[in-house]
């Protein structure tokens, strides 16, 4: 292989990925979000449905916030009603966390609110537990 092809068999690929990156739509445009900049939401998903999916867009320029988006989804029939809801621990603003609900619960919603001292969020999770919900050895 002489030095050209080499480089296109190189660079090609690298081509072809910084025009798909470009060719993307910006999607901050498009996207249902739930909050606005440096401002609390609270979403829950629909009865019998559990949270699935979470988009979020970051801006420096913004404060270092985000703005978020969710997806709900039908849990399965297996699973049965959900026979009690909570708002789980919150999660203060400006420390390092992580997350699970309590009682094997499902994630059904989350709130949060933004301080500005700390250039950060504070969380809370909404939890479901279901009838027929055995995660472990049951």
């Amino acid at each position: 292989m002489n030095t050209s092809s080499a480089f296109w068999a190189l660079a090609m690929p690298l081509l072809l990925l910084v025009s798909v990156v470009h060719a993307q739509p910006n999607y901050i445009y498009e996207e249902e979000w739930v909050n606005t900049w440096r401002q609390g939401f609270n979403f829950q998903c629909p009865h019998g449905e559990a949270l699935v999916a979470i988009r979020s867009y970051f801006s420096e320029k913004e404060g270092n916030d985000r703005l978020w988006s969710f997806e709900c989804q039908p849990t399965p029939s297996t699973l049965g009603e959900p026979t009690e809801c909570w708002w789980d621990d919150i999660n203060r603003a400006g420390m390092e966390w992580s997350s699970t609900c309590s009682n094997n619960g499902l994630v059904a919603g989350v709130q949060s609110q933004y301080f500005p001292a700390v250039l950060d969020r504070e969380w809370q999770f909404y939890c479901c537990r279901y009838s027929r919900r055995c995660p472990y050895s049951c």
